[in-house]
């Protein structure tokens, strides 16, 4: 078998659990000058990422979208998806020091409308991810089987539509994906997995990026979007994407509010009340 990145072991494992980690994409130095950007755009909303700017915000910020094409990155999600990969999404996790924010047990896939399992997180630290500030928990082998959900739109909660899963987790199987600033981990669509709030005197930030294989499509009766970021799509179930032309571009806004209007269409489908990514995006004065 041959890999890009990733040990044939590696490459087992991530099909065995639907989880890998550690995979080191950049040294801490890079992380920080990330965390430093992502922070500039905060303090000019008021020291927090507007929902909607977060959703795909590589369509808005160029270093967005060099990170999503990032060369190590595309390696590792090669070796276990293919040659052929769309950008279908990406959204920063953020937890301020001692925030309440948590993620309930949930699967990435159960309101994505996504045709094939073919999809896997890249979850890229930008600040230290560790137990007590509030890391990810994977419950591994569970990416097997699809599982009912619950909407709860509980305040606290990070997911857009504080979505659980709908029976006992056992949490005594739960794996901490502890991250160092720089490193990724790897996981399923069907990946149950969560986490507790950040504990800890520091912000914990990660960028899970969604990628697909180019065969999927979306079964929802919308036409969405995505970006090529490796290989060729042959087969076109959505319209592809394209970078923005500097950071907040006029035209660039445009085209994201498009494409974000779309997506809401998927992501809130028979919700019986408004999701996290209802506010208006506009371009910096």
């Amino acid at each position: 078998m041959t890999t890009k990145l990733l040990a044939p072991a590696a490459v087992a494992n991530y099909h065995r659990n639907g989880i890998h980690f550690p995979v080191r994409v950049f040294d801490a130095d890079e992380a920080a000058r990330m965390l430093a950007r992502l922070e500039a755009i905060e303090a000019m909303h008021g020291g927090r990422l507007p929902a909607r700017i977060n959703q795909k915000a590589h369509l808005l910020f160029p270093w967005i979208d060099a990170l999503i094409r990032h060369p190590r990155i595309l390696d590792a999600v090669e070796d276990v998806l293919g040659p052929d990969l769309l950008c279908w999404s990406a959204q920063f996790f953020a937890k301020n020091a001692h925030d309440p924010g948590y993620v309930s047990w949930h699967q990435d896939g159960t309101y994505w409308g996504l045709s094939s399992p073919d999809v896997v997180t890249a979850w890229v630290a930008f600040t230290p991810s560790t137990v007590r500030s509030g890391c990810m928990r994977v419950i591994p082998g569970t990416q097997h089987e699809q599982v009912a959900h619950n909407d709860t739109f509980a305040e606290a909660n990070l997911l857009s539509r504080g979505q659980e899963i709908a029976m006992a987790v056992d949490e005594s199987q739960a794996v901490d994906v502890i991250l160092a600033p720089g490193e990724m981990s790897l996981h399923h669509v069907l990946l149950c997995h969560g986490s507790e709030p950040n504990r800890a005197d520091h912000r914990r930030i990660g960028f899970a990026i969604r990628y697909i294989s180019a065969e999927v499509y979306q079964t929802a009766g919308v036409r969405e979007s995505a970006t090529v970021v490796r290989g060729t799509d042959k087969h076109n179930h959505f319209e592809h994407e394209v970078p923005p032309e500097s950071d907040m571009h006029p035209d660039a806004v445009a085209r994201h509010a498009e494409i974000i209007d779309r997506q809401l269409k998927v992501l809130y489908a028979g919700a019986a009340k408004p999701g996290k990514l209802g506010e208006t995006i506009v371009a910096p004065k």
